[in-house]
């Protein structure tokens, strides 16, 4: 009895355990049914999702091309090759849309084409009265600045002609003073005295020697500035490099365009002109010298006539040196000499006399 028993309670215990094994397995296939419905209804989802952001940018990509459609005759629209589009359609399309709006007739009409026509109607009258008036004044000036421009030559002319007058006056009382000299003064003396004046300067001289000639090229007018060129001009220091090469070849007498040089000669420019001891000369420029037989080769062939030449082939300045055989040299203006002397100390006793004396006698 107790055997059975006994095997009773082992079949009832394992019948149990079985239980519990088929209902674990129950759940657990309960719960994989259920996760893989979960997992199924989000890939669903997902998907449903994907197709609606599919067909909301199906949607907005067609809307953006009906609207570049409508308005494709208002605005363009321009491709990543910009260049190839520009010569592609160089119009604008506004353009093509006015008029094609002006062929269809479909400009302003009524009151505002009456206002518009009415604006540019007295835009155009303003104008025209602007440029009636500028056109009056400009006019009515001109000749008084023909007056003034002539006045102005006629004043130069005036004093050109004062200077020549007083200059043949100036050249006359210094021939008759020579002329008084020579009568008071000895033979001895008279030609000491004019080697002296032809040394310095103060007495004409002839004789051979060298002709330098300088004459400025060309000055085109710059078309973007409008300023002249001057490159090829003949300067002031060009005329001073001439003289001092002749001086140092061994002239004895210089002259510049007639105006003979001394020891305080100036040769200097003021704006374009060159002036000679404040005398204007003009191109072409001649130094003439009076000097040794070989004075022009040696200029030639010295610094001075090297320096010229590459000028000449650079900015197309004309260039000569000539040898001349008889030549004559004028004097040069009378020389304005100032001397200058020391004071003289104060003396002494009218120091102390002044600065000394007797106390004058009283109280004490």
């Amino acid at each position: 009895m107790t055997g059975a028993r006994g095997g009773a309670a082992g079949a009832a215990q394992r019948d149990a355990e079985a239980r519990q094994d088929a209902e674990a397995r129950q759940d657990a296939e309960a719960r994989q049914d259920a996760e893989a419905r979960q997992d199924a209804e989000a890939r669903q989802d997902a998907e449903a999702c994907r197709d609606g952001e599919a067909r909301q940018h199906g949607e907005a990509r067609q809307d953006a091309e009906a609207r570049q459609e409508r308005d494709g005759n208002e605005r363009r629209t321009f491709t990543p090759d910009f260049l190839t589009e520009l010569f592609r359609n160089p119009l604008d399309p506004g353009y093509a849309a006015a008029a094609e709006r002006k062929a269809r007739g479909a400009g302003p009409t009524g009151a505002t084409k009456r206002v518009i026509s009415g604006i540019t109607a007295l835009t155009l009258a303003a104008l025209g009265f602007l440029l009636v008036v500028a056109y009056q004044q400009t006019m009515a000036e001109e000749p008084a600045r023909s007056r003034a421009h002539e006045e102005l030559v006629e004043q130069v002319q005036k004093r050109r002609a004062d200077t020549v007058a007083l200059q043949d006056r100036a050249d006359r009382l210094r021939a008759e003073v020579a002329t008084l000299r020579e009568r008071q003064l000895g033979g001895a003396a008279v030609a000491r005295l004019r080697d002296l004046e032809a040394a310095t300067g103060l007495a004409p001289v002839r004789g051979g020697g060298a002709r330098i000639t300088l004459t400025d090229g060309p000055t085109p007018i710059d078309p973007l500035t409008g300023e002249r060129k001057t490159e090829a001009q003949v300067k002031d220091t060009d005329l001073q490099l001439a003289a001092n090469a002749l001086w140092s070849g061994g002239a004895e007498a210089v002259a510049v365009n007639g105006q003979r040089l001394t020891a305080t000669s100036t040769i200097r420019q003021a704006g374009e002109a060159i002036l000679v001891d404040f005398r204007p000369v003009t191109s072409p420029y001649e130094v003439v010298a009076i000097g040794p037989e070989k004075l022009a080769a040696g200029f030639r062939d010295g610094y001075a006539g090297r320096f010229f030449g590459e000028l000449a082939d650079r900015y197309g300045m004309a260039f000569d040196a000539t040898v001349v055989d008889d030549v004559t040299l004028p004097a040069a203006t009378e020389l304005n000499l100032r001397v200058t002397l020391p004071s003289p100390a104060p003396s002494r006793s009218g120091t102390t006399s002044t600065t000394s004396g007797a106390p004058s006698g009283g109280g004490r």
